[in-house]
């Protein structure tokens, strides 16, 4: 099918300097069991193209759904009168794009096809993970879903070079909530945990030894005190430095946010251009990659929807800010080198700087190694809550599960931990890094950026980790 929207777009395709249709087909299916009963299925396809054309200094796109002859010649005229309209007033440095370079394809991973997985064994491990979840009277609230889904993707230019990926994704989740005496606490699994692959994504997660766990570990909140409050170190599992990482790294190196793009909407990055190759963003244990080469990552491929080359690149090599997360169109506008990180969430918007496999790399040791380094502090699990200025700077953020630390132990469990901070005052206090044995993948479907509104992947895998005199707080 792919092949013969091809076709069509080459012959209607105008005489421009460069033009590019995207195509997109997208196939979502979330199941779900909520206290015990199954919620109805929920099923969608979207499927669509793009067409951007490059010409005279001026750059158009248009987006259709008709991708039959007329549909198609429809969306490239639109391009094409915006290109008209924008040559000459572009913002500066915006460059031409190169042809695509031959044919190109990428499969993300998938052992054991979702697809072949019968409904009602689906629904049946759902149902068994909900009843397992009803250990106490206590459990107020809980439930179990599968979010999954297959795209397929092809880049193919007027000239004859396409580049074909096609992804399967998967998200198992739970959750269970207990409440008793007017306090209730919630504890989740997934959350930040969709992978790349199909059916032996719920084995590398260990989704099955998961339900008793969590709803253990909410009866254990509700009647933990609350965490204590002070400056004192922090271990944060791989769970919650999946948020630090996306909030106070991955979004103040995207280029285009450096450049002022997102200042009305999503705000700047207290990161500037000048930066680059001179910023000590943390201390010399903090590395930090674009690797879109990690297959189960949510966030792998061969090339971003610009048509660029992706390949592994250090951010921050030993603390020292080395480049910025810019595709090719920032990169231009900016002179600086970047990685290929152009994406859109779907066919009817455009591609721009997004995050995308952004990881901590691992260190050495244990979590209990980290552990033991501590005198008095607090190990925190599972982000809560979440709140950063507009500048990526200034952060406060909540988890849902904690344990005070004495003397390198493990104490009892506290309820209701936060910490906050500066991102770059942060990542200098950074003194321990996790070993290979702590580093977990993961990702969020529900990274937010762009007018309008566009809804990525993003990946991030990181070891647990230690910091040094953070402020820590209990709280609701």
């Amino acid at each position: 099918m792919f092949e013969d929207i091809e076709r069509r777009f080459r012959r209607v395709a105008p005489a421009v300097e460069h033009c590019v249709l995207r195509i997109e087909r997208r196939r979502e299916e979330r199941l779900s069991v909520e206290r015990d009963a199954p919620v109805p299925r929920r099923a969608s396809e979207s499927f669509g193209a793009m067409v951007t054309i490059r010409h005279g200094g001026g750059l158009g796109y248009a987006a259709t759904s008709d991708l039959g002859e007329a549909g198609l010649a429809a969306a490239c005229a639109r391009a094409a009168d915006m290109a008209a309209v924008t040559a000459g007033r572009m913002v500066p440095g915006i460059p031409g794009a190169p042809a695509l370079a031959g044919e190109a394809s990428y499969a993300g991973p998938e052992q054991r096809p979702w697809a072949m997985l019968a409904f009602a064994d689906r629904l049946d491990m759902l149902a068994d993970a909900s009843r397992r979840m009803r250990i106490d009277e206590r459990i107020s609230d809980w439930g179990a879903a599968f979010w999954a889904i297959d795209k397929e993707q092809l880049l193919a230019d007027a000239g004859g070079g396409r580049i074909a990926q096609r992804f399967h994704y998967l998200q198992p989740t739970l959750w269970a909530a207990a409440s008793a005496q007017g306090e209730s606490q919630r504890r989740t699994f997934g959350e930040s945990s969709m992978r790349t692959g199909g059916a032996e994504v719920l084995d590398q997660l260990a989704f099955a030894a998961a339900p008793e766990r969590i709803a253990r570990e909410a009866i254990e909140l509700l009647d933990a005190p609350n965490c204590p409050a002070g400056t004192m170190d922090v271990v944060l599992a791989p769970d919650q430095m999946v948020l630090q990482v996306h909030e106070s790294i991955g979004h103040p190196l995207e280029l285009d946010r450096i450049l002022g793009d997102e200042r009305n909407y999503a705000g700047t990055s207290f990161v500037t251009p000048d930066m680059f190759g001179t910023y000590r963003y943390g201390s010399p244990l903090l590395n930090v990659t674009f690797d879109p080469g990690i297959g189960e990552e949510v966030a792998s491929y061969a090339y971003d929807d610009h048509g660029s080359r992706a390949d592994r690149e250090y951010l921050i090599r030993e603390g020292l800010l080395v480049r910025p997360l810019g595709g090719a169109t920032s990169q231009a506008r900016a002179g600086l080198a970047g990685v290929a990180n152009e994406r859109a969430c779907s066919w009817n918007r455009p591609a721009i700087d997004r995050m995308a496999n952004i990881n901590l790399e691992p260190g050495e040791g244990s979590l209990e190694a980290l552990v033991g380094r501590v005198e008095r502090g607090v190990y925190m699990e599972t982000n809560r809550s979440w709140s950063i200025d507009d500048s990526r700077n200034k952060f406060q953020f909540g988890c849902e599960y904690a344990r005070e630390i004495r003397d390198g132990r493990l104490g009892r469990v506290v309820r209701n931990p936060n910490y906050r901070g500066i991102s770059a005052a942060f990542w200098r206090s950074l003194k321990g890094v996790g070993g290979r044995e702590t580093w977990e993948v993961s990702g969020t479907p529900y990274c937010g950026k762009g007018e309008p509104n566009q809804s990525v992947k993003v990946g991030h895998a990181t070891p647990a980790c230690l910091f040094a005199a953070i402020d820590v707080f209990g709280g609701a």
